[in-house]
C-alpha cells in the first residue's frame, strides 16, 4: 500500500480517548465500531464534520447523549466527489479495492465506469468490474466487459439470483477494505445478501444501535465479510466525478493512453489536436477504442472547467 496519500490526523486526544472505526454515518451522528466490536452512537467535535464511514477514529464516552468522536486516524486515502458548489466531498476511506458493479438492465454507462477507475487510480487502490444479473445475459454490457478485458481489467460476473461468481467475489474480497459502486438498480443489495447471508440481523443491530427505527439505504455502510476483509456498501449512483482530479490524474487513470504517451512528439501532448500524437494514430488505426477517447476528452474538458 505504498505511495498512497497520507492525510493528516485531527487531534484533540486525551488519556481517555479509544480506538474505533466509523461503520456508517447519517446526518450529524455516526455508529462507532470499538476494537471489541460493540457499536456507539457517536457525534463528531468540531473541525471534524468530514469524518466517514471507513475512517478509523478516536472517541471518548460521554455520560449523557451521544459519546464524541475526538480524531479521525491518518487516512489512507478518501474516495471524494465535488457537492454542488464543487468542493470535495469525502463519500468513504480507507479503500483497498473499489469495485464497479454494472448489468445489462438498466443499460450499463461506460463513461461512469472509466470515472471510477480514475477514481481507483487516484486512490492507488485496486480496481475490478462486477457484471451482475448475468443470469439474463450480458446484452448492452458485453461491448463494455469486453473493451475493460482487454485493457486488463479484472471482471467477474455475477448472479446474485443463481449464486453463479459469489464464491469468486467473496475471495477476491477477501483481506482489506472493498466498496461496491455503480449506478442503483444494477443490484448491489442483492450481492450484499448473498455475500452477508445474516444481513437482516447486521441491519437490525445498526438499526438498533442508530436509534433510528430503520436502517436506510442513503449512507455508506461498512460490514464484516465471514471470511474476513471489509465490505462498504455504498448508495447507487447517476453520474460520479473524481474530486481534486488534474489533468495529469486523467492521463493516469487512462491506462491505455498513459501507455502511449511517450511515444507522441510532445512531451507534453494533451492528445487533442497536437501533430505526431501517438494516442490520435491508435484511435484512428483501432488500437484505443473510440469511446474511451470520447469519455478521456470529456473529462479533460471537465476537469479544465472544474479549476477556472
Amino acid at each position: 500500500m505504498s505511495g498512497r496519500k497520507r492525510h493528516t490526523a485531527e487531534e484533540t486526544r486525551t488519556g481517555d480517548d479509544r480506538r474505533g472505526r466509523i461503520v456508517t454515518r447519517y446526518g450529524a451522528e455516526m455508529l462507532v465500531e470499538d476494537e471489541g466490536g460493540l457499536l456507539h452512537r457517536c457525534t463528531a467535535r468540531r473541525r471534524l464534520e468530514h469524518a466517514v464511514c471507513g475512517d478509523r477514529v478516536r472517541w471518548q464516552p460521554a455520560e449523557q447523549g451521544n459519546d464524541i468522536v475526538t480524531a479521525i486516524e491518518p487516512r489512507h486515502n478518501v474516495l471524494e466527489r465535488p457537492d454542488h458548489a464543487g468542493r470535495a466531498k469525502p463519500l468513504a476511506a480507507n479503500i483497498d479495492r473499489l469495485l464497479v458493479v454494472l448489468a445489462a438492465e438498466p443499460p450499463p454507462s461506460g463513461e461512469l465506469v472509466d470515472r471510477y477507475l480514475v477514481a481507483a487510480m487516484m486512490l492507488d487502490a485496486h480496481a475490478a468490474i462486477v457484471v451482475n444479473k448475468c443470469d439474463k445475459g450480458l446484452g448492452a454490457a458485453e461491448v463494455l466487459v469486453n473493451e475493460f478485458r482487454a485493457l486488463g481489467c479484472p471482471v467477474l460476473e455475477t448472479s446474485a439470483a443463481t449464486g453463479k461468481g459469489i464464491a469468486a467475489l467473496a475471495d477476491l474480497m477477501g483481506g482489506g477494505t472493498n466498496i461496491l459502486v455503480g449506478q442503483s438498480g444494477v443490484g448491489k443489495s442483492s450481492l450484499v445478501k448473498a455475500l452477508l447471508p445474516d444481513i437482516d440481523i447486521r441491519i437490525g443491530d445498526l438499526s438498533l444501535a442508530s436509534g433510528e427505527g430503520r436502517h436506510t439505504t442513503t449512507a455508506a455502510t461498512l460490514y464484516h465479510l465471514p471470511d474476513g476483509g471489509d465490505l462498504i456498501d455504498s448508495p447507487g449512483v447517476r453520474d460520479f466525478m473524481p474530486a481534486s482530479l488534474d489533468t495529469a490524474a486523467v492521463h493516469r487513470g487512462f491506462v491505455e493512453i498513459a501507455a502511449l504517451a511517450a511515444d507522441c512528439r510532445f512531451a507534453d501532448c494533451s492528445h487533442r489536436n497536437e501533430p505526431g500524437c501517438a494516442v490520435r494514430q491508435a484511435v484512428q488505426e483501432g488500437r484505443v477504442s473510440e469511446r474511451r477517447y470520447a469519455s478521456y476528452l470529456a473529462l479533460l474538458r471537465e476537469t479544465a472547467e472544474a479549476r477556472r
